[in-house]
């Protein structure tokens, strides 16, 4: 099977199991997302899910959010894994928005990543969730589970790298999906430790599964 027939297979499989798979953070708008994918590195979107409320109820917008002291935001978030960091760049990201932005979150990589606490990987989950921009977030799942079905090289060793890879072979209007797709077959069926294989409708065409498990 050639890497194009691969990518084929698994862009079928996820649009007919997985058609509408989206992020699992609870948002109303981009400020909030932003928010709660700072929050999110190295932390369980569920947990983000229990923390944001009380923060977007206090600050509901960057205005207020930048008028935040440390001592007031901490307690908010202090059940979210680095909170000290994590305190000081939404504030810092709040004052960002406000003086640059116009209060606006903006909708390209390179202004994102301007921002505290945001990276590339943050500023492609907002441009790809809030704009369905062609942008590929690689965390430990995507990464995890691009290298197992064998869609990306054994020699994609960093992020960047699968990213590039991927986005090189998925159809530009569907990789906003399938950052989502791989997102959520590596958090719930192809788990780092004890990944489960049978109940996976992708075991024909996975090279993990045919090289360790079958």
């Amino acid at each position: 099977m050639t890497r194009k027939q691969r990518y084929q297979y698994v862009i079928q499989y996820f649009l007919e199991h997985s058609p509408n798979a989206e992020t699992e953070l609870i948002y109303d708008n981009p400020y909030q997302l932003l928010v709660s994918v700072i929050l999110s590195a190295q932390c369980t979107d569920v947990r983000v899910n229990l923390t944001t409320p009380a923060i977007f109820k206090k600050y509901p917008s960057p205005n207020e959010l930048s008028k935040a002291t440390f001592e007031e935001l901490f307690p908010l978030i202090k059940s979210i894994s680095y909170p000290n960091n994590k305190t000081k760049h939404l504030i810092g990201m709040a004052n960002m928005l406000l003086d640059k932005f116009n209060g606006e979150v903006p909708m390209t990589v390179d202004e994102l990543i301007e921002l505290p606490g945001v990276g590339r990987k943050t500023a492609n989950v907002i441009t790809s969730v809030i704009d369905n921009q062609p942008n590929m977030a690689v965390d430990t799942h995507v990464f995890r589970v691009s290298h197992r079905l064998g869609l990306v090289a054994k020699t994609a060793t960093t992020p960047l790298a699968v990213e590039l890879q991927l986005i090189k072979e998925i159809p530009k209007e569907l990789v906003h999906k399938a950052h989502h797709w791989l997102i959520l077959h590596g958090r719930y069926t192809c788990v780092a430790r004890n990944p489960k294989c049978n109940d996976c409708g992708l075991q024909d065409i996975c090279l993990y599964f045919n090289a360790v498990v079958s």
